[in-house]
């Protein structure tokens, strides 16, 4: 019998999750719901699920598998709504930006009997340029070669962590587990700060008396670091993300004003060494960065000894033993 996955949300990482596992039509039916009509439409044109749904909980009372891939904003919502609907072994994953928070109300909404395990996708590189947003920027290949950061709280199934390691292979990406707090800091240094950044870059200028001349000649390194808070979803969700992680977004803002007022310091004393230097650094830390980044050179022991994809029988096998009670 197919297995069924809901999938909640149908941006970018949605519905690439949907097309990446069309290749398993025989064993998988994707359910998928949008907030945006027009946008559940669409997945369902380009392939990334076989049914659109308009009522969530018609799309997710039959689901053994549901995917939230949802701004920060609607989550506990979501998880409230759907947690009486949800089967006895079914499990909850999903991609929200802050961990903590959302395994706090997994523990109040979902009942008994039904699973949870965070998925953070580092997407493929090919991609990390790209302009598009939502289901525009979806692709079948957008988890390979990037690895799928898999977060669970201590009191988890092991066979639902394993389902979430499986599936991300499945999806040709690599696991890297990790704990909640630490991938809360890991996502406020490298998801959340770049977005703040980019929003007091847009509000240092455009407010300023000059920018109706100076917006004309601002070009690619305007763009490109004004970039993230444009792509960043809608100013609610970027605000709760910002709130709910808040004690690792101050301590990562602390970090940039400090580095900032570093800059600051060198030019106000006309100390063209100093600066110099923390530039050529930061040059460097990038450039590495980026080339490891692109080969992914850092995939774990764990993952460069294990690199054969599970069949999806035996995935979707591992999903359909959590519904087995236990002998007594």
């Amino acid at each position: 019998m197919a297995v069924q996955i809901a999938l909640i949300g149908l941006g970018q990482i949605g519905a690439s999750v949907g097309l990446a596992l069309g290749n398993h039509k025989d064993l998988v039916v994707r359910t998928g719901l949008d907030k945006d009509p027009a946008v559940a439409r669409r997945a369902k044109q380009i392939g990334a699920i076989d049914r659109a749904e308009s009522k969530l909980f018609a799309c997710v009372e039959a689901a053994d598998l549901v995917l939230l891939t949802l701004p920060m904003d609607q989550i506990q919502e979501t998880l409230e709504f759907i947690g009486p609907a949800l089967r006895e072994g079914a499990v909850v994953m999903d991609t929200a930006p802050v961990r903590e928070v959302v395994g706090n109300w997994v523990k109040e909404f979902l009942p008994q009997g039904r699973h949870y395990v965070g998925l953070t996708p580092i997407i493929n590189p090919a991609y990390l340029h790209g302009i598009d947003a939502g289901i525009e920027a979806a692709h079948a290949d957008l988890f390979q070669h990037g690895m799928i950061a898999i977060v669970s709280r201590p009191d988890t199934n092991p066979e639902a962590i394993k389902l979430a390691a499986d599936l991300t292979r499945l999806l040709g990406a690599a696991p890297l587990f990790t704990d909640i707090a630490e991938m809360d800091g890991f996502m406020a240094a490298t998801h959340l700060l770049p977005q703040l950044l980019s929003a007091a870059l847009i509000n240092a200028t455009a407010d300023q008396p000059g920018w109706r001349d100076a917006r004309k000649v601002a070009g690619r390194a305007y763009a490109e670091v004004s970039g993230p808070v444009a792509q960043s979803g809608s100013p609610a969700s970027l605000a709760s993300t910002a709130i709910y992680n808040g004690e690792n977004a101050l301590r990562v803002l602390d970090s940039l004003m400090a580095a900032l007022q570093s800059m600051y310091q060198d030019i106000q004393s006309r100390d063209n060494e100093a600066l110099q230097k923390r530039l050529e650094r930061a040059k460097s830390n990038r450039e590495t960065w980026w080339e490891q980044r692109q080969a992914g050179d850092w995939l774990s022991v764990e993952v460069r000894t294990n690199p054969e994809l599970p069949k999806a029988s035996d995935v979707f096998g591992n999903l359909l033993g959590l519904r087995r009670k236990p002998k007594k």
